[in-house]
């Protein structure tokens, strides 16, 4: 029998979870590596990213920063960007991340600036 890793178990979860709340809105999927953060908004109905942003960006990189103030930069770039293609209403797909750190500190930026979820 072939064991399941707790990230495995925590991403099945939470996909589970959003499922249910994927009416009319679209969908905040966001990628962590060990020095970068990325976060797009979807569109699970034709399968689109419509706004997306990274800490790999130009304007971001330029600046030496820590890695939450990286996150949370990022969290008010993508809201300006959301808010200018007329997107409030989304849900957070935080994927198998547990919700600390530097997940946390991009949610509450993304709240923070305009975004409901």
């Amino acid at each position: 029998m072939k064991k399941i890793s707790s990230k495995n178990k925590r991403l099945i979860r939470n996909r589970n979870k959003l499922k249910k709340v994927n009416i009319d809105r679209y969908r905040i999927a966001v990628f962590k590596s060990l020095k970068n953060i990325s976060a797009q908004i979807i569109d699970d109905k034709i399968n689109k990213t419509i706004v997306s942003a990274s800490s790999m960006e130009k304007d971001l990189k330029k600046d030496k920063k820590n890695k939450t103030d990286l996150s949370i930069l990022l969290g008010e770039i993508l809201a300006k960007r959301a808010s200018e293609k007329k997107i409030s209403k989304v849900f957070f797909d935080r994927g198998a991340y547990k919700y600390h750190g530097r997940i946390k500190a991009l949610a509450e930026s993304l709240r923070k600036n305009g975004l409901n979820f």
